[in-house]
């Protein structure tokens, strides 16, 4: 009979529009994702990188562009403004807030008199993830990695030992070149065994090349024993007393398009017709032994794992909204052309004539034009103005309720007047929805930072790297700085009353300045600093002066 099927995936919030699922069994229109003739694709991938594709469309004003490619003529005239991108920034800078802190648990008694050998080895970790996050420039490569994992739902991260840098190096990857290997039973949340880096390079008549499919693979399996008579297993540095038979083996390839026959997906490349790359110091990267037991490839999802693997984009529940919203903007443009340049009806005007056609000329309005007009002529002028305006309030309707169901209230999205706000506590409230939204961001996130930084620490160790001893990893956090506004001069008052009287110590007080956003990077540290501030000056008002001595 010709009908569709219903869809329930992580990406049917993306099924109302035509592209998304335009054929019966819901696979993407080929404008959208030309990727379903592609043989080595995952059948399963498929929606998830056309929905990739949709949203970073939406991101760069392209949503009309690519709806004309399926056939739609009256998307090519529409208007978008940059709402979608604005979501997407406004999300972001509140999920990372002003700034991003790794933090070692124990390493703030570092400084104590009677510090003990914990305290002191968690504040060494942490002072070498701290210069290490530095030098391989984190907060940039984070900025770039969590725009696409707000926008798209998912962003992948790869960590790398260079031996010529002598440290562990950080890459970000698109996660339309993320291709986890999955068991049947497995629990989507766990960690994959098996993860591939894939993506198709054109061909290059220039040069003579072919498209080729580019794989890099990264697995765990059972150490392979170099003689017969030793055992396969291995002590890693992170855990010297207890043996491990897992390692992880890194394969990078390439494959002719032109070698592949159909039905074989991107786990099932014939490893006869591959083409291995070389490393700089020669070796061939064939099922190659990184000697350490993970794969160090982190993904970050979006939201919180409900049952799918990938995450959600901040933009799942207002696309309709912003489609909305476009269509209205290009409406009210439409009235504004009409309201700026008016359609005007003459009756009983005199048209000049051409003298080569003998038709009356067009008439054209200009400032100081006059109308010779017989009697009972007049001049009709069609005055749009009031639908314009409609239009307009159409337009911050919908903009509101775009902002209420993405949970970014007009203040933080910056289109409130500060004078429109009652009260400080008021504020606030308007802002509930916000932190709502930026828990459950960050709650997604905290595993996964904590994994990638266990993980550069591994590998520090596993590359010998100066300073990095053998010994079980330490865990390690990241903090995001806070993301609402803060006053500041309110919170510093309100430190110097609570400590001077007594009701909390000053050690909360430093933190409670480090929460808004004062540049205090250590509390044990600020808090000696103090303490030598202070010793001169008690000193200073003990001690007599010249003028008390003489009497």
């Amino acid at each position: 009979m010709g009908l569709r099927n219903f869809l329930t995936d992580a990406w049917s919030w993306l099924n109302y529009k035509p592209v998304m699922a335009s054929t019966l069994d819901g696979r993407p229109h080929r404008a959208l994702a030309p990727e379903i003739q592609v043989s080595w694709l995952p059948e399963d991938s498929i929606r998830r990188l056309a929905a990739y594709k949709l949203l970073a469309a939406y991101d760069s004003n392209q949503a009309g562009e690519l709806a004309s490619l399926t056939g739609n003529e009256a998307a090519a005239e529409r208007r978008e403004f940059g709402d979608p991108s604005t979501f997407v920034d406004t999300a972001l800078a509140h999920l990372l807030g002003k700034s991003q802190q790794i933090i070692v648990p124990g390493a703030e008694h570092a400084g104590d008199d009677d510090a003990s050998p914990k305290a002191v080895a968690a504040a060494e970790v942490q002072q070498r993830l701290r210069d290490w996050a530095e030098v391989e420039l984190l907060p940039l490569r984070m900025q770039a990695a969590e725009r696409k994992a707000v926008l798209l739902g998912d962003a992948v991260y790869l960590l790398a030992w260079d031996p010529a840098k002598g440290r562990v190096t950080l890459r970000t990857y698109d996660p339309g070149f993320y291709f986890p290997v999955m068991d049947d039973d497995a629990d989507p949340g766990d960690y994959p065994t098996r993860v591939h880096l894939a993506w198709e390079i054109p061909e290059d008549p220039r040069k003579g090349l072919k498209a080729r499919v580019r794989r890099i693979t990264f697995e765990l399996g059972p150490i392979t024993a170099d003689r017969g008579d030793r055992e396969p297993a291995r002590r890693y540095p992170w855990a010297p007393d207890r043996p491990s038979h897992l390692t992880c083996y890194l394969s990078d390839a390439e494959w002719s398009i032109d070698d592949l026959r159909h039905g074989q997906t991107l786990d099932e490349l014939p490893l006869e017709k591959a083409t291995f790359r070389t490393r700089r110091d020669g070796q061939v990267l064939d099922r190659l032994d990184l000697l350490i037991d993970f794969i160090p490839v982190i993904h970050i999802s979006n939201t919180v794992d409900d049952g799918e693997h990938f995450g959600q984009s901040a933009l799942a529940k207002v696309m309709q909204a912003l489609d909305e919203l476009a269509e209205t903007d290009t409406d009210s443009a439409r009235a504004s052309a009409t309201t700026g340049a008016p359609i005007i009806g003459l009756a009983g005007a005199r048209a000049e004539l051409d003298r080569v056609t003998g038709r009356p000329k067009p008439l054209a309005v200009q400032p100081g034009t006059i109308f010779q007009l017989a009697d009972g002529g007049r001049m009709d002028v069609l005055d749009t103005s009031g639908q314009l305006a409609e239009l307009r309030a159409r337009v911050e309707e919908i903009r509101d309720r775009a902002a209420v169901n993405a949970r970014l209230p007009a203040v933080s999205l910056g289109t409130v007047d500060p004078t429109d706000v009652p009260s400080g506590y008021a504020l606030q409230i308007s802002l509930g929805p916000l932190d709502s939204l930026i828990d459950s961001m960050r709650l997604a996130r905290a595993h996964k930072y904590a994994l990638l930084l266990k993980l550069v620490q591994r590998l520090h160790q596993a590359g010998r790297a100066e300073g990095w001893l053998s010994g079980p990893t330490l865990p390690a956090r990241l903090v995001f700085g806070p993301h609402m506004p803060t006053d500041r001069q309110a919170i510093l008052d309100e430190v110097v009353k609570g400590v001077g009287a007594g009701v909390f110590s000053l050690e909360t007080g430093i933190r409670m300045l480090q929460d808004a956003g004062y540049p205090i990077e250590d509390a044990r540290q600020e808090i000696k600093r103090i303490g030598a501030a202070q010793q001169p000056a008690a000193h200073t008002a003990q001690t007599p002066n010249a003028a008390q001595r003489t009497t």
